[in-house]
C-alpha cells in the first residue's frame, strides 16, 4: 500500500483544525481585552449604572484621628463619693441623735425627681373658708362632650352667723362661685326670712347639682349649666322646727314665696320655676351662666294659694231657725163632661172666620169644600 501527499492532504485534511485553532485565539484576545477594559471602569463609576450592578469604587485609605485623652487625676484630689456625702450632710442637718434627717436625700439614699408644682388657689377657694362653709375642693373633672369644670368643691354644709350649719342633702359638687353664692343666699337672705317665721334654717333641699347632661334630660340638646358644675336645683328649705318652706308649694303663703323669689333672682342669672316650662314645675333651678352684656333670666310665676274644698254635705239647720214655708198648690176647676167639650168645639169653629175667597180665575177650578166639623143635629 502506498500513501502519496496528494492523498494524505485529501484523506486528512487540517483546514478545519488550523480555522478552529485560530477563531480560539481570537476569542482569547478578545476576552483579555474585555477583562481589561473591565478592571480600567472599575476605577470610575458608570453615570448609567443606575442597580449598583458594578463593582464599586474603592475607598481611599481612612487615617484614624488622634483623640485626646483627659489627664489624670491628682492623688490630692476628694473622692466624688466623700464629696456627696460631705454635700448631703450640709444640706440635712443631723437630728437630736446625730443622725441625719431621713426625708432627706443622702449617701445611701438617692435624691428623688422633683414633685409636680401644684396648682395656685384661687381667690374664690381662699375667701371660701371654713367659717362660711363646709366645701373641701376636689380634683378637676374632665368628662365627654365639654364636662365637668375646674375649681370644684362639694359643698356639704352652711355656716350661719351665728355658728350654726345647715346640711345640704345631698352634699352637691359644684364650681367654687356657684357654692359661695348659695352660701351667701343662705347666709343673707335665707337666714332672717327663717327667723321671721320665728325659726331658723337646718336643712337645703338639693334636687341636683352636677350631672353631665343636655338641657332638661333631652337627648342632643345643648349642654346644661348643671353639666358644668355650675346650677343648682332647689325643691324645699326645712327649718328646725319641723317647718318646710316649699319654694313651689302654693299652700305656703305667697308673701313668703315672693320674698324668695326677689332674693335669688337679684342673686343669679338664671331662675326657672313654675310657668317656665313643666320642667320646672316642683323645683327651682339656679345657676350663675354668662351671656352677653350680663342677660339675666328670672322665670318663675308665684301662683296663688289653691281655694278651700267645698265640704261633701250641707250644714245641720240649726235649731233656732224659723220653720220652713210650703207653698199653696193652685186651685184646679172640675173638668166638663164629653158632651160639652164636643158642643163647646162646635162653637168655636162656627165663630172662626171663613176663608178667604180666591180670585175670579181660579172660582172655576175650585170647588166648594166642606167645613171641618159637622154640625150637631
Amino acid at each position: 500500500m502506498s500513501f502519496s501527499l496528494p492523498d494524505f492532504r485529501r484523506k486528512w485534511s487540517c483546514r478545519g483544525y488550523m480555522s478552529a485553532g485560530a477563531a480560539m485565539v481570537t476569542a482569547a484576545l478578545g476576552l483579555s481585552l474585555v477583562l481589561a477594559e473591565r478592571a480600567e471602569a472599575r476605577k470610575y463609576t458608570s453615570p448609567l449604572d443606575i442597580f449598583g450592578i458594578a463593582a464599586p469604587r474603592p475607598r481611599p485609605a481612612v487615617h484614624s484621628a488622634r483623640i485626646p485623652l483627659p489627664r489624670p487625676r491628682p492623688e490630692e484630689a476628694p473622692k466624688a463619693s466623700d464629696k456627696a456625702s460631705d454635700k448631703a450632710s450640709d444640706e440635712a442637718p443631723p437630728d437630736a441623735d446625730g443622725k441625719p434627717s431621713a426625708d432627706k436625700p443622702g449617701a445611701d439614699k438617692p435624691a428623688e425627681a422633683a414633685a409636680p408644682a401644684q396648682k395656685p388657689v384661687s381667690a374664690c377657694r381662699l375667701a371660701l373658708t371654713e367659717e362660711i362653709a363646709i366645701a373641701p375642693s376636689i380634683p378637676d373633672i374632665r368628662g365627654p362632650g365639654a364636662c365637668g369644670g375646674e375649681d370644684l368643691v362639694r359643698l356639704e354644709a352652711v355656716v350661719l352667723p351665728d355658728k350654726r350649719k345647715v346640711t345640704v342633702k345631698p352634699a352637691a359638687i359644684l364650681r367654687c362661685t356657684m357654692a359661695s353664692a348659695i352660701a351667701d343666699w343662705l347666709r343673707k337672705d335665707m337666714a332672717p326670712l327663717a327667723i321671721s317665721l320665728g325659726s331658723t334654717i337646718g336643712e337645703l333641699d338639693n334636687f341636683d347639682s352636677f350631672e353631665c347632661r343636655g338641657r332638661n334630660r333631652v337627648v342632643g340638646a345643648l349642654l346644661s349649666e348643671h353639666g358644668k358644675a355650675n346650677a343648682l336645683d332647689v325643691r324645699a328649705i326645712k327649718l328646725a322646727n319641723g317647718q318646710s318652706i316649699g319654694l313651689t308649694d302654693r299652700s305656703m303663703s305667697r308673701e313668703v314665696r315672693e320674698r324668695v323669689l326677689h332674693s335669688v333672682c337679684a342673686r343669679f342669672s338664671t331662675v326657672l320655676g313654675p310657668g317656665s316650662d313643666w320642667y320646672h314645675e316642683d323645683h327651682i333651678h339656679l345657676d350663675l351662666a354668662q351671656r352677653r352684656n350680663d342677660y339675666r333670666i328670672c322665670q318663675w310665676n308665684v301662683w296663688d294659694p289653691l281655694p278651700q274644698v267645698a265640704p261633701l254635705l250641707p250644714a245641720e239647720r240649726p235649731e233656732e231657725a224659723p220653720p220652713r214655708e210650703v207653698a199653696a198648690k193652685p186651685e184646679t176647676k172640675p173638668e166638663a163632661k164629653p158632651e160639652e167639650k164636643e158642643g163647646a168645639d162646635d162653637e168655636a169653629v162656627e165663630k172662626s172666620p171663613a176663608p178667604a175667597k180666591k180670585p175670579a180665575a181660579d172660582a172655576s177650578k175650585s170647588q166648594p169644600r166642606k167645613p171641618a166639623t159637622k154640625k150637631r143635629r
